[in-house]
């Protein structure tokens, strides 16, 4: 008798461990907590945060203003996505950390843009001019597409724009000069104390240095740009459904709405992050 009853409790308890198993599980599966820059990505996440709640799905934004870490959270597992980076920037990253990360789908464009307080237009720019950018080996053909499309420099046949490197420059009409010794968080300062022509920067640093880029870039990253940013998630998990009801939030007609509201965009603090984007 002694013996059933055991086995009966033991029976009870696999049972009950098992549902809270499943449950924990199950609100585990509904939680997403995504690594994002402050702005504007963390904007537009906390404006769909609404929308992922109706549809059962709590979203957690872990803001982060160093580009190193959001791909360290996502690998290690502490954050579920991530949403701050373009597919040339994640592959490299993956190449030199082994990083377990995939892409999930395109989210928007945060422009990149060309500043200069001695030039109107890049024509303009003289010959022999230094280019200040970032150290960001990924960027290097987004750097040259703003030279590319105006016909003064000229890449390998058969190498893709999001792909190029400054190596692979085969024609530079104006013999312009690339200086990528420093960080992307120094160009701000670059461009504010005049050194060379001009200066390439990221939209995020732009508007944290007071610059409007519609306004105040000489030019700047269309909507038909290849780089546009995307959610990341590790390998194996892009088809996750909370994942892709996240993908359909940020990319619906409402969104879109949204970032083109200026009266709502008025009144956020990063109105001309999100003014810039490009969905």
């Amino acid at each position: 008798m002694r013996k059933w009853f055991i086995l009966g409790s033991l029976f009870v308890l696999t049972i009950i461990l098992a549902a809270c198993g499943k449950s924990n599980g199950e609100k585990e599966d509904k939680e997403i907590t995504i690594a994002a820059s402050p702005a504007p990505h963390g904007v537009v996440l906390e404006h769909a945060k609404e929308e992922m709640k109706k549809k059962g799905y709590d979203l957690k934004i872990k803001t982060v203003n160093d580009y190193k870490v959001p791909n360290k959270l996502l690998d290690k597992g502490d954050v579920d996505a991530n949403a701050f980076q373009h597919t040339p920037y994640l592959k490299a990253e993956k190449k030199d950390h082994n990083y377990k990360i995939e892409e999930a789908g395109k989210v928007f464009t945060t422009p990149m843009g060309v500043y200069s307080k001695k030039y109107k237009d890049i024509q303009d720019i003289p010959k022999g001019s230094t280019i200040y950018v970032s150290n960001n080996p990924a960027e290097e053909g987004r750097f040259l597409s703003f030279f590319v499309d105006k016909g003064l420099i000229k890449i390998k046949k058969g190498v893709s724009i999001e792909d190029a490197k400054f190596d692979d420059i085969v024609e530079n009409k104006k013999d312009l000069k690339f200086n990528n010794k420093q960080g992307a968080e120094f160009l701000p300062k670059t461009y504010n104390s005049k050194e060379g022509a001009a200066v390439i920067m990221n939209s995020n640093y732009a508007i944290d240095n007071g610059l409007t880029p519609h306004k105040d870039a000489i030019a700047i990253e269309g909507k038909s740009s290849p780089f546009a940013n995307i959610l990341a998630v590790k390998e194996g998990h892009k088809n996750d459904k909370k994942f892709q009801e996240l993908l359909k939030v940020l990319q619906s007609k409402e969104m879109k709405k949204y970032m083109n509201n200026t009266e709502e965009i008025d009144n956020n603090p990063f109105k001309d992050a999100l003014k810039n984007l490009k969905l």
